[in-house]
């Protein structure tokens, strides 16, 4: 993880504040407005849906990204500045508020609005890898199989949550009509065979069950992966490895990854991206 530019406080901002945050703790949004509108020239966007929140964003212009929100903002952000393949050019800040900000400090970014604010101002942007997966998704910290239990799907107010359960509701309906079923994924806890590769190479194959499978970004543009299979009902000594590029099939599982649960789905590759993501973090003491 590498320092690669400081940032003034004339720098223009671009402050897109999140709506769970305004509805979460609207008076740490209110203080980390402050602060910034007291350090730089800014320019505040309050999307109400998806839609605006890309728009914001796509249309920032030379101003610098700031995300009031929380780690799923900050997902959502990436992956929007990703698929517009703008992330190599966007050094991008967030200021933590929500109820979900474990990713946000796992990656270093201070969890108080004060804190995280000054160092939108006075940090530094650091580039960090990502893993990005067949499909174009990104995952910023770890992933695991079988899905933490407790995760769920982004809540960009109940409004926009609602139309899209009915949405999704009406296409599985659609789907179960038109292709046979399949077996259900197993659930949390449950063991699992899974063939898993890194850099084609088989760390473990369908004939070891397996309890859990964790792929972590690991610097360097490699990622640390870990493996705890099962033996005789008991779990054995975990298998580990490092590579770029993982891929993970067998029966269909699902994966948490970033406070996110995907699937189910029967295979999936992760490669490494170094340093993809230029994130601001606080500078040297």
């Amino acid at each position: 993880m590498a320092e690669v530019a400081t940032f003034a406080t004339s720098d223009q901002l671009l402050v897109v504040i999140d709506p769970a945050a305004r509805r979460t703790d609207g008076e740490s949004v209110r203080i980390a407005k402050d602060v910034l509108s007291a350090g730089a020239a800014t320019k505040v966007c309050l999307p109400d849906g998806p839609e605006e929140f890309a728009r914001a964003l796509a249309r920032r212009g030379s101003r610098r990204p700031v995300v009031i929100g929380d780690d799923r903002a900050l997902v959502r952000a990436v992956s929007l500045l990703h698929r517009r393949r703008e992330l190599a050019a966007c050094a991008l800040s967030l200021v933590p508020v929500g109820s979900g900000l474990s990713l946000a400090a796992a990656l270093g970014v201070p969890t108080g609005a004060v804190a995280a604010a000054r160092a939108v101002l006075l940090g530094a942007e650091r580039r960090l890898d990502l893993l990005v997966d067949d499909s174009d998704g990104v995952v910023l910290g770890a992933l695991r199989i079988p899905a933490l239990p407790g995760a769920g799907p982004d809540d960009f107010g109940a409004d926009s949550a609602a139309g899209r359960t009915a949405w999704l509701r009406t296409c599985h309906s659609l789907v179960r009509t038109l292709v046979p079923a399949r077996a259900p994924a197993p659930g949390p806890g449950a063991p699992a065979r899974l063939r898993v590769e890194v850099d084609g190479k088989t760390l473990v194959d369908l004939d070891q069950p397996v309890a859990a499978v964790s792929v972590t970004p690991g610097g360097a543009g490699t990622a640390d992966v870990d493996v705890r299979p099962l033996s005789v009902g008991a779990e054995a000594a975990p298998l580990t490895a490092r590579g770029r590029r993982v891929t993970v099939s067998g029966a269909d599982f699902r994966y948490g990854a970033d406070a996110e649960v995907w699937g189910p789905v029967r295979s999936r590759t992760w490669t490494v991206w170094d340093g993809a993501l230029g994130l601001t973090l606080p500078g040297p003491a």
